[in-house]
């Protein structure tokens, strides 16, 4: 029997000794989609192997049904032990979905008014705005202007929630508000919502694997996983991974945790646009409020909208719903294409960088040619290594700080190679143009920015390089040396922990202001400094207590945040 054969059967087989496991759990003793398999199976074993994944678990599923449940990889990387497909993964983001159907039904059931002002519902919810009222609709399309790095309910009784503009004007995703729309749930329908989740979405659809909340009680169902070693700094591709630590979230954000049969049964009802195996879930204009575009996403894919706590694309003519799910240690991906009728939902059983959105984009394309009787695409290309880089050469050079230190640049065809203590350090690109991480224990606490002499134009001249707090210029470098900023910031400088952003937030002053992690300025008005990652970020910092020319904690959006003392 060939190795394609052995897959498509469903059997265990080894691609190569001491990695590659996978196991294929049908639904069906024949799938419609069987002659698909073999193609992706060999797409995810190379991609796995591209993006140093430890495991994936995989459903793919139609209208019709569950098509595959298929496992990859390692469960457990020490015992070499594959993933059991009955292991609960988180799913993180992907739970918002589920948040916004229950919202759906209420309003349904003549409970919500998605365009009535939230503060009506929960007088408590308190809102410092200049702008109109923010409403349910906001909320749903991360667009009601107010900040998503802070609590609901924020330790200091009188802070409020500060709007940074009018509601819908902007997309800017938003973690706090999917946890106001889980207590708005919890009001109108009077069941919190892990209760609330059974009754009106897991029980009807069959989903009697899945796990409304994190808790400790369910660690034993869930899937072993992995974080980053060193959780304050930019990850390589290749870094370190240590076994992750149990969680607690019962947030509406993201506190599903589910199997991939599960999962299936949930993207088959969306395929159904609603329509569960025993019942509508909702009704038809609701499921068209749902999946229709509302704002603008590009931070999910280019052409990218967002409708009811799902994204939207169209390609060739489809509709297409896909979202994200990160986790601490998990990171997912889901897809349906709603008019031809075929889904995918991965997940990864790490949070290093890599979701398993290509995949599940590949399953999708791979049902829908087979679906319509179209040739099959083409297994993708592999992924290049962090280390190859096309345009190396732009970023050679010496460049040098006021002090009088140097950084020195070699490019060696397509690598990039920083001479640093008398060895050669091989730069790893980002997802950011002109940003490097820097695997090297002198350079791993930030990126590495490379800047041009005309910002934002990828044919620029390179001019500067910037570390954290540090900068550095070459011979091509025109602009001001010395800049002025207020004495007082120089103390806000430092590395500050909280509880609610679960890392790390390092403050540094470079070039006249200051900046989060060497890559994101902030903006002073008034006694804030609001973060400019977006032009229209409602982030903001205020910070506090200044003891012996330090500060001692921070507020980043209203949530506290105190100094931790480096070495």
């Amino acid at each position: 029997m060939s190795r394609r054969e052995v897959l498509q059967a469903g059997m265990v087989t080894a691609a190569a000794p001491g990695f590659f496991v996978a196991q294929s759990h049908a639904e069906n003793t024949v799938s419609a989609y069987a002659k698909v398999f073999p193609l992706l199976d060999a797409y995810v074993e190379q991609y796995m192997r591209d993006m140093n994944t430890p495991g994936m678990t995989l459903v793919l599923t139609a209208r019709e049904g569950i098509q595959r449940v298929v496992t990859y990889g390692f469960g457990d990387i020490e015992r070499r032990l594959p993933i059991r497909p009955e292991e609960l993964f988180h799913i993180g983001s992907i739970s918002k979905s589920f948040t916004a159907l229950c919202l759906l039904q209420l309003h349904d059931e003549g409970r919500l008014d998605l365009h009535r002002p939230i503060v009506e519902y929960l007088p408590w919810f308190r809102i410092d705005s200049a702008f109109a009222p923010v409403t349910a609709h906001h909320l749903l399309t991360h667009s009601s202007g107010l900040p998503a790095y802070t609590e609901v309910f924020p330790s200091d009784p009188l802070q409020k929630h500060r709007a940074a503009h009018a509601p819908g004007e902007h997309y800017h995703y938003n973690n706090m508000a999917f946890l106001v729309l889980g207590h708005l749930a919890w009001s109108l329908d009077g069941r919190e919502m892990p209760e609330l989740l059974r009754k009106r979405i897991f029980e009807p659809l069959g989903m009697t694997q899945s796990e409304p909340v994190i808790t400790l009680d369910t660690r034993d169902r869930m899937v072993k996983s992995y974080a980053a070693f060193q959780r304050d700094r930019p990850l390589s591709r290749h870094g370190r991974l240590c076994e992750a630590p149990a969680i607690i979230y019962t947030g509406a954000a993201g506190s599903i945790a589910s199997t991939p049969r599960d999962m299936g049964l949930y993207l088959q009802m969306l395929a159904n646009h609603g329509v569960g195996p025993k019942q509508r879930l909702l009704s038809e204009r609701s499921f068209e409020l749902f999946a229709s575009s509302y704002i603008a996403a590009k931070k999910f894919a280019p052409g990218s909208t967002y409708g009811y706590g799902i994204a939207i694309e169209h390609v060739e003519g489809h509709k297409v719903l896909h979202h994200l799910g990160g986790m601490p240690s998990f990171s997912s991906a889901m897809r349906v294409d709603i008019d031809a009728g075929v889904g995918a939902f991965g997940s990864i059983n790490a949070l290093q960088g890599a979701y398993p959105t290509p995949v599940v984009e590949f399953a999708t394309r791979l049902m829908r040619a087979q679906r319509e009787g179209k040739a099959l695409p083409r297994v993708p290309s592999p992924v290049a290594p962090p280390t190859h880089i096309d345009n190396a050469a732009d970023y050679a050079g010496s460049f040098k700080s006021g002090n009088g230190r140097e950084l020195q640049f070699v490019a060696q065809g397509q690598s990039l190679i920083l001479l640093h203590a008398g060895s050669q350090v091989r730069l790893e690109k980002s997802a950011t143009p002109d940003r490097f991480i820097v695997p090297h224990k002198d350079f791993s606490r930030f990126m590495l920015v490379f800047g041009r002499k005309q910002p934002g134009e990828p044919n620029s001249a390179i001019v500067e390089v910037i570390w954290g707090g540090d900068w550095y210029v070459n011979s091509a470098y025109q602009g001001p040396l010395e800049f002025n900023h207020p004495r007082e910031w120089a103390s806000y400088v430092g590395h500050y922990i909280g509880s609610m952003t679960d890392s790390s937030l390092r403050i540094v002053l470079r070039q006249g202001r200051l900046w989060l992690a060497g890559v994101t300025p902030l903006e002073p008005v008034g006694e804030l400094f609001y973060l400019r990652e977006e032009a229209h970020s409602p982030e903001w910092v205020r910070f506090g207590e200044v003891v012996n020319g330090r500060c001692m904690r921070l507020k980043l959006s209203g949530s506290d945040c105190w100094r931790a003392i480096d070495e």
